[in-house]
């Protein structure tokens, strides 16, 4: 069978969830009374579900809202206490190193994002930004730029200092319309 075939087959084997076992391979195999018959044996399985390669999302289709603006500001003031209490958290005690900072950049910009949409704020996309580096004496300035709606978006930023390393951690809202 030529390759395209095969791959094709075996792709079908395993949506319906039935794929050759390890010897079989769709090999003819004799009986001991010496007549041939197909030895092809499946195997049942499951894969989680949203990981297949073949699967194709249908798209979302949303009705016309109509609506203009936020019913709900983001609170931004919720957010830079949330903010200033997982950067003192995690960053109060530690030292700066460089492999460190970068799994916990990582951390930290997950357990923000979680507890910002804790607060389940309709129709607003966030991103969470965070930057960790060693305090030697050096200046440092973040700059953004963004498609931004004044009057619906926002953003909430914290910086945290100790005595070997700064962080600096910035949320920001942009209002889908």
């Amino acid at each position: 069978m030529s390759d395209p075939l095969k791959d094709k087959s075996q792709r079908k084997e395993k949506r319906t969830g039935k794929v050759p076992s390890e010897g079989s391979h769709g090999v003819r195999g004799k009986e001991t009374t010496g007549k041939t018959k197909d030895s092809i044996s499946t195997v049942s399985f499951m894969d989680e579900l949203g990981h297949h390669d073949d699967n194709v999302r249908m798209p979302v289709t949303m009705e016309n809202t109509y609506q203009m603006g936020p019913y709900k500001r983001f609170p931004v003031l919720a957010v830079t206490d949330i903010l200033k209490d997982v950067l003192t958290s995690y960053l109060q005690e530690e030292k700066y190193e460089v492999e460190w900072s970068q799994k916990m950049t990582k951390t930290i910009c997950e357990v923000i994002r979680a507890r910002v949409k804790d607060l389940m704020i309709p129709r607003y996309k966030i991103v969470v930004l965070v930057h960790i580096g060693q305090l030697t004496g050096q200046s440092m300035q973040i700059n953004s730029r963004c498609l931004w709606d004044a009057s619906s978006d926002t953003f909430a930023s914290y910086s945290f200092k100790n005595s070997s390393l700064y962080g600096v951690a910035t949320v920001y809202a942009i209002y889908f319309e």
